[in-house]
């Protein structure tokens, strides 16, 4: 019995040595590892998001900005927690906020595609917002009984705010909360100069490391990083004439449509000739960008891509692309000077002129006799272009070496690739390969009709390199990024991407031609009564005939300093159409006081 007393006195002896051997190693060998250990179990990583930059017009008139709103956040990781998941406070919360509760649960659901208003893109593990502009008298509510709504959080955010609504929202795209970066907090840009300047605009996020108790109280900070704001991005953008440019539009479709023309689509483009810079850039239909703030609802999301409303987020002047008729003319005088036609020459412009077995014939069908190539331009004589056309044809089916001279020369002008503006989405337009077997095809080619397509944006390019003597620039509209503190972190310049294939004789043929299309030519029904002689305007109509469709109606023009092209797809002739809205836009430029005259 003794024996079994002594043992187990040994026993407990030894288990008690062990306990304070252990204990002794937890708390003093291993203490710091232990005490560091349970501190990251209640360490929270906190981003706090960088304030995203400003876009600002040429004079620093502000097109994007921030602006402060209350928004209510809800925790999840919080809500989890609660013994009914946070229903009963979710239920409340919808009362306090007039929404319905499953409405919120939608908003705090992880999103499984695209960032909308329905979901939540970003991490599970921060405040998720379920709305914007709040009152302060509710969100005062919530900051005050925490009790009654664990988990939810009333705070002031930045908020996206384009002051201007609709204007120039082609140019200026939008933002979205950032589904590829789960731990990101800020929006980044998804279309426009906000995707393409995202990385200056959106700064550098900071970061706050908390310690947290049981409850999810801070108990104290660690560390603290702050956020660097992003930047500014100044544009060439003026925001006088953007506004006069989408003016023109609206007035000029609205005008066709009362012609019973459907005028469906339309864009414009105002560059400044000698640098290459977009003054400003338009497109209908468009969208106001504020309805992608905090995400966009799928019944928005549907309404802006869907084709039966127009596509309004497509923007028309960079990746619309259409046949560019008559104003593409100004190449195939270019090409018929370097296949060795003389430019002061005379050429027949009869009212038809056949190729193989088919007449191929002037508008109306009317002739003009023995003219020059700048008179050509001014009346818009077809034939001596299906003559040219023809010609080349058949000097290249004899010598066999493949590329039509007006498909080189229509290369070299820039066409049938991308300008390289910095925006997204630019289309590269189409040029054949110029081997027709039939000649038909380079008799339609030559007057910008059949195989050959432009964007807006690429016509305005090549007549701004007509009007600069022949340097094709890839256009920009960032024209610097200064960061927060006022300096500039550089500067954008547009680079040079070619120069013509023409002379200077040429050059000034084609440039008397045109100024002439204003005054006594194809557009001057348009201009009647415009103070050309203080401000000269030189120019071409197109009318492009488009298959089961309406004409598409163009006006490409140019002054010393600037460049402006009108599109309005299924708009009728470019002189009754095009040109008078190129004329309001004109007129926004020169400040000239003027009514457009109705034409016919």
């Amino acid at each position: 019995m003794r024996s079994r007393i002594i043992l187990v006195h040994v026993l407990v002896t030894c288990m008690f040595l062990v306990l304070v051997g252990r204990l002794w190693q937890v708390q003093v060998v291993d203490g710091e590892r232990y005490a560091r250990a349970a501190t990251a179990d209640h360490e929270r990583h906190v981003v706090v998001p960088a304030v995203r930059g400003r876009i600002v017009d040429s004079r620093g008139r502000p097109l994007v900005r921030n602006r402060t709103a209350t928004t209510v956040s809800i925790d999840r990781t919080i809500l989890t927690r609660l013994p009914d998941g946070g229903r009963e406070v979710l239920d409340r919360l919808a009362r306090l906020l007039g929404m319905e509760r499953e409405e919120i649960e939608r908003r705090i659901r992880p999103c499984d595609g695209p960032a909308r208003k329905d979901c939540w893109a970003g991490s599970p593990y921060e405040p998720i917002p379920v709305k914007d502009a709040v009152d302060e008298r509710i969100a005062f509510q919530i900051t005050e009984r925490p009790d009654r709504y664990p988990g939810v959080v009333a705070d002031l955010r930045p908020v996206r705010d384009y002051p201007n609504g609709e204007l120039a929202a082609h140019v200026l795209g939008y933002v979205a909360p950032d589904d590829r970066s789960p731990t990101s907090r800020s929006p980044v840009g998804r279309d426009g100069l906000e995707a393409v300047y995202d990385s200056d605009l959106r700064g550098v996020p900071g970061e706050r490391r908390l310690v947290v108790d049981s409850a999810g109280r801070v108990v104290r900070v660690l560390s603290e990083r702050p956020a660097t704001p992003g930047a500014t991005l100044v544009t060439s953008i003026d925001s006088r004439i953007q506004k006069a440019t989408e003016r023109a539009l609206k007035r000029a479709v609205e005008r066709a449509r009362k012609r019973g023309l459907p005028a469906d689509q339309a864009a414009a483009v105002v560059m400044e000739s000698r640098t290459g810079r977009i003054t400003a850039l338009a497109a209908l239909p468009t969208y106001d960008p504020t309805v992608w703030v905090g995400g966009i609802s799928p019944k928005d999301y549907a309404r802006l891509t869907d084709p039966k409303q127009g596509s309004p987020l497509l923007s028309r002047a960079v990746a619309g692309q259409w046949a560019p008729a008559s104003t593409w003319k100004v190449t195939s005088v270019a090409a018929a000077v370097s296949a060795g036609r003389p430019v002061n020459g005379v050429y027949g412009c009869p009212g038809s002129y056949r190729v193989g077995d088919r007449p191929f014939r002037n508008f109306g069908g009317i002739g003009y006799g023995m003219i020059t190539l700048r008179r050509a331009l001014e009346v818009s004589c077809d034939t001596i272009f299906y003559r040219f056309a023809h010609e080349m044809w058949l000097e290249t089916a004899r010598k066999k070496n493949g590329v039509h001279p007006m498909v080189r020369t229509a290369r070299a002008f820039g066409f049938g690739r991308p300008t390289g503006v910095d925006l997204p989405g630019e289309a590269a337009g189409y040029l054949p390969k110029g081997d027709w077997d039939l000649p038909g095809y380079a008799a339609n080619f030559s007057i910008g009709q059949g195989e050959v397509l432009v964007t807006p944006l690429q016509l305005a390019r090549a007549y701004a390199a007509i009007a600069n003597g022949g340097t094709l620039y890839s256009p920009r509209i960032g024209k610097k990024v200064v960061a927060a503190d006022g300096t500039t972190v550089r500067r954008i310049k547009p680079p040079v991407a070619g120069r013509l294939p023409v002379d200077r004789r040429t050059l000034q043929v084609i440039r008397q031609g045109l100024a002439d299309v204003t005054r006594s030519g194809t557009a001057a029904g348009a201009f009647a009564g415009y103070p050309l002689d203080k401000h000269p305007i030189s120019g071409k109509t197109g009318t492009a005939e488009v298959v089961g469709k309406r004409d598409t109606s163009w006006f490409a023009s140019f002054d010393k300093k600037y460049t402006v092209v009108v599109m309005v797809a299924q708009g009728g002739t470019g002189g009754e159409t095009a040109a008078p809205a190129a004329r309001e836009i004109w007129s926004a430029i020169h400040g000239v006081k003027d009514e457009v005259k109705k034409t016919r």
